[in-house]
């Protein structure tokens, strides 16, 4: 039977796949219907990592750009595993950034953003739709209310100092990237559209 794929490199990042649990259920995502990513086998069948089983595979953090959490589930879900990662990278002189679809507060029942700002030097929010209506179609929820909770985590980053943005995937496209830019705006956010992963 294969291992299970806890990190793996993309440019000159390594990416942490923490968990397969999302409350999303994104049309665009890349695990829809697949198992791999980019030659990778990312749907865990077993147990999920442990943060040593994480760094022991990362060795030295200084190798890579950056060490990114963003694997086949909501990173947040492994909030205490995904912070002790962080204090490894960091005491080691690497940087940490987390691709998050904004629920972490609601995951795990209390505001995380404290905890993320001296944890993690990028926190990047996925927004894909400029209101509730297109969020539901687009990211099809598992959990009431999530539009909602996404602009209130980006709100609470703002509050906490977390150096966070917002990030959209073209494919909403020109009009929805306008709103949600001004979304971003109102917030006090940048907005980052980036190409749709095939």
């Amino acid at each position: 039977m294969m291992k299970d794929t806890y990190t793996y490199k993309i440019g000159n990042s390594l990416y942490v796949n923490l968990t397969n649990r999302c409350t999303n259920r994104c049309t665009f995502c890349v695990r829809e219907g697949k198992t791999e990513y980019e030659g990778y086998s990312l749907w865990l069948k077993g147990e999920e990592p442990t943060a040593a089983q994480i760094t022991a595979q990362i060795g030295d953090a200084q190798a890579y750009d950056e060490i990114v959490f963003c694997g086949f589930g909501e990173p947040t879900y492994r909030l205490e595993a995904m912070l002790e990662v962080c204090g490894y990278v960091h005491a080691r002189g690497g940087r940490t950034r987390v691709n998050t679809n904004g629920h972490g507060n609601f995951i795990n029942g209390k505001n995380i953003a404290p905890l993320l700002k001296d944890n993690l030097d990028t926190v990047n929010i996925s927004l894909n739709a400029p209101s509730e209506e297109e969020y539901n179609a687009v990211c099809r929820p598992q959990i009431t209310g999530a539009f909602g909770e996404v602009l209130a985590f980006a709100r609470a980053c703002k509050e906490s100092g977390v150096n966070a943005l917002f990030s959209v995937v073209d494919c909403i496209g020109n009009e929805a990237v306008s709103k949600c830019r001004k979304i971003a705006e109102e917030v006090g956010l940048p907005l980052r559209v980036r190409e749709m992963i095939e």
